[in-house]
């Protein structure tokens, strides 16, 4: 295959690379400069990222993103199935934010991420790091059940996120929890970085299951970080602060290029999403790190698009 007929998939960004967790933070940048940054550095799809961030009015959204040449690629919600029923009313109240404005601008993802057993503000232990089978069971169910309504309600694909910190982060966890979800409902969005976090291969995972990849997330971790890290049992908050989520194109793991060039392969019209964590930087410091992270990705493969 020439590179002129190398399949690509379509890359993008979000809030995250720019540093932004919540939807208000006076320390966060302002989502107006946030777009006009993204449109400057050569992107040309967005995630909707914390909900309350940018817009929630769905003409006044898709208005300050038409003026930018921009789209939204999904929505982002969280979920705690495995504490119990009460937890669907939780999740559905998101949804219907989340996905009743994404749903509008023809989104057709919602990235659904679980509760940390450690918090990601404060680092403060919340519960066991491991689930019993009662509650891997609660949690599969109530993915499926949340899958299927968005499914029906909004014609929304429903991406699982793992996630550090979280009960389903290593390669067996995942695998776990696919096995235990309905693909018509359930899928991943396959976080690069999150899943590197505790050594997981990405690309044998994709090679294993390429039917229940739906989604990606882009980012690096730097393995020296790392390593202490896991070592240490340092939070994932302050793993990030030391920076353990690098930029892409230097020392950082895993690669993008056999990610993507695989992605291609398993359907050209996957979403890519640069998401690199670094809540709590500066506001000057994201726009250079996205536009040189723009310049590695187009650099490393032909699989990428970014219009």
């Amino acid at each position: 295959m020439t590179t002129t007929d190398t399949a690509q998939i379509r890359v993008g960004t979000a809030p995250d690379s720019w540093g932004v967790w919540f939807p208000d933070d006076p320390k966060q940048v302002p989502w107006q400069r946030f777009l006009d940054e993204v449109q400057a550095a050569g992107y040309h799809w967005i995630e909707l990222g914390p909900f309350g961030y940018l817009p929630t009015d769905p003409h006044q959204l898709e208005d300050e993103l038409g003026k930018r040449d921009l789209r939204l690629t999904a929505g982002t919600v969280f979920t705690g199935f495995h504490k119990g029923d009460e937890q669907w009313e939780r999740a559905w109240q998101q949804a219907l934010d989340v996905a009743g404005l994404v749903s509008k601008l023809g989104v057709e993802h919602l990235v659904v991420i679980p509760d940390l057993w450690r918090s990601d503000a404060t680092a403060e232990v919340l519960e066991a790091r491991t689930l019993t089978d009662e509650q891997w069971s609660r949690l599969a169910s109530g993915h499926d059940r949340l899958g299927k309504a968005l499914l029906e309600d909004y014609g929304i694909k429903q991406q699982f996120h793992s996630h550090a910190d979280s009960h389903i982060g290593s390669y067996a966890e995942v695998e776990r929890f696919l096995a235990e979800t309905d693909a018509r409902f359930t899928n991943l969005c396959l976080d690069t970085g999150h899943f590197a976090y505790y050594l997981g291969d990405n690309v044998k995972l994709m090679r294993a299951h390429p039917e229940r990849i739906g989604y990606l997330h882009l980012k690096q971790v730097e393995p020296d970080i790392l390593a202490d890290t896991l070592k240490n049992d340092l939070p994932f908050v302050d793993a990030v602060a030391r920076g353990v989520m690098t930029e892409p194109g230097g020392a950082g793991v895993p690669e993008f290029a056999p990610i993507l060039e695989l992605a291609a392969e398993i359907d050209p019209q996957m979403f890519a999403i640069v998401e690199q964590d670094m809540y709590g930087c500066d506001i000057d410091f994201p726009f250079p790190v996205a536009q040189r992270t723009r310049s590695h990705i187009a650099g490393c493969t032909a699989a990428a698009r970014f219009h």
